[in-house]
């Protein structure tokens, strides 16, 4: 599928989304969140693809932000629709997508691009990123599910401050954080972050996928985690993945799943 914000590239089971709008810092506008979409919908019904980077085009930036040319005029319901269009058909949808996605996190992630970073499963960042949620400059808080992932990740007090003072913290501070979980030079991102890619997808994609519903699980009001690991570590029984994975330890292989 042709896009016109952003590109994708299959590198052998790695599929890399990188937003594409260079002259905008690549800032997210309604247009670029439905490529988005589009493209992660594409993505979860490739059995090609294994494992998502998410990135943005050169090194300045990941995602500068959002659009705010977009919304600027928004009534209060307007803004309400915003947000909830938003989280529904990107930032819940890679949280809770099926297949590991990491972000790759070049230059700037700041507003609503460090929400979309947030909802990716982890992050690596270049050495030369800056990360922050700014909304309370503009008068508005972040929509995009940022005052709940930013405290999961960093804790309440961290996440008060960045929120409240709208600055930003280097990629040391965000490995410091718990925010990133590795830091390298700009010009080794993608091929670090390919490397952890390739080390995930020698495991099993049915039990990645039970376990990014488990892990998320934990952070759903009136959902209990631990009964939900219970029953996805039940139905792995039921899989074809286990019983390849089960049976390449007894006879001391490697395992090669099927993914079923």
């Amino acid at each position: 599928m042709e896009f016109e914000n952003i590109v994708t590239e299959n590198n052998e089971g790695i599929l890399h989304i990188i937003i594409n709008r260079p002259k905008k810092l690549n800032a997210l506008n309604r247009d670029t969140i439905q490529e988005l979409h589009e493209a992660f919908t594409d993505a979860r019904e490739d059995e090609e693809v294994k494992v998502v980077i998410l990135t943005g085009s050169g090194e300045k930036a990941f995602v500068a932000g959002a659009d705010i040319s977009e919304f600027a005029d928004f009534s209060a319901e307007e803004g309400r629709e915003l947000a909830a269009k938003g989280q529904a058909n990107l930032f819940d949808f890679v949280a809770n997508f099926p297949k590991p996605v990491i972000a790759a996190v070049n230059g700037f992630a700041l507003g609503g691009g460090l929400e979309l970073a947030m909802a990716a499963h982890f992050r690596v960042a270049s050495d030369n990123a800056k990360m922050g949620l700014p909304e309370t400059s503009l008068g508005l808080i972040p929509g995009y599910g940022g005052t709940q992932r930013l405290p999961q990740l960093v804790g309440k007090g961290r996440a008060m401050e960045m929120i409240m003072t709208a600055g930003m913290i280097d990629a040391k501070q965000a490995l410091q954080y718990n925010l990133v979980n590795h830091v390298c030079e700009p010009d080794e991102l993608i091929e670090f972050t390919e490397k952890i890619a390739q080390k995930i997808m020698r495991n099993s994609l049915v039990a990645m996928s039970a376990a990014i519903r488990a892990v998320n699980a934990n952070y759903e009001d009136g959902v209990n985690g631990f009964e939900v690991e219970i029953s996805e570590f039940g139905s792995s029984f039921a899989t074809e993945d286990f019983k390849e994975g089960t049976s390449a330890f007894l006879n001391k292989r490697k395992a090669d799943f099927p993914g079923k």
